[in-house]
């Protein structure tokens, strides 16, 4: 798995249990908690070392209460994923994985509506490409929630930014099963590995 990465796209409960509760979200947690322990088996030692040999990056929509994207300001979705709220944060079983240098927060501007985490920031204001880039990777491995939006659009993003990009399919949630099908099919077409 040299030069590989895991970005593991907006575990965050309002996606798994809240206002925007996915499909197969409990199922995609479990199943990305397995590909994590399958990549890292038998490789002993601190945490950190594993993160050396196979880094795991997060994005996290991160709005302020008031953001643009939701119902009560004029937007589509229902208030979701606010910052400091439980239904921002990501999941605790993702928890001993997440490093703040590599988790991008997105949506945080109340006016801009963010899909890709290639849009997001970490605290020291790197964006995930530039991350991605500092690490040598080659192979971006992708998970997370939900296929249709953020997860395409993230997939998308690394493919035009030059990265070999694998959608892990066992580890994704979706808004709408037969729109989950249809964004797989489109997203193989355009060069994105389904796994």
């Amino acid at each position: 798995m040299r030069n590989s990465a895991l970005v593991i796209v907006d575990m965050q409960y309002d996606f798994i249990d809240g206002s925007l509760a996915c499909r197969n979200a409990d199922n995609a947690v479990k199943e990305t908690l397995k590909y994590i322990d399958s990549q890292t088996k038998g490789q002993g030692g601190e945490e950190h070392e594993i993160l050396d040999t196979f880094p795991i990056l997060f994005t996290r929509d991160h709005h302020p209460a008031d953001h643009s994207s939701f119902t009560g300001f004029g937007g589509t979705w229902p208030s979701h994923c606010v910052a400091g709220t439980r239904g921002g944060e990501i999941h605790e079983a993702l928890l001993p994985y997440v490093n703040e240098e590599l988790t991008f927060d997105k949506g945080c501007d109340r006016t801009v509506e963010q899909y890709s985490g290639f849009e997001g920031m970490n605290s020291a204001g790197q964006s995930l490409g530039e991350i991605l880039e500092l690490l040598d990777t080659t192979d971006v491995y992708v998970c997370g929630i939900a296929t249709e939006f953020c997860v395409r659009n993230t997939c998308e993003d690394l493919l035009k930014a030059g990265f070999k990009v694998h959608l892990l399919k066992d580890c994704i949630a979706y808004v709408d099963h037969d729109g989950h099908l249809k964004a797989l099919k489109e997203m193989a077409e355009e060069g994105i590995g389904i796994e």
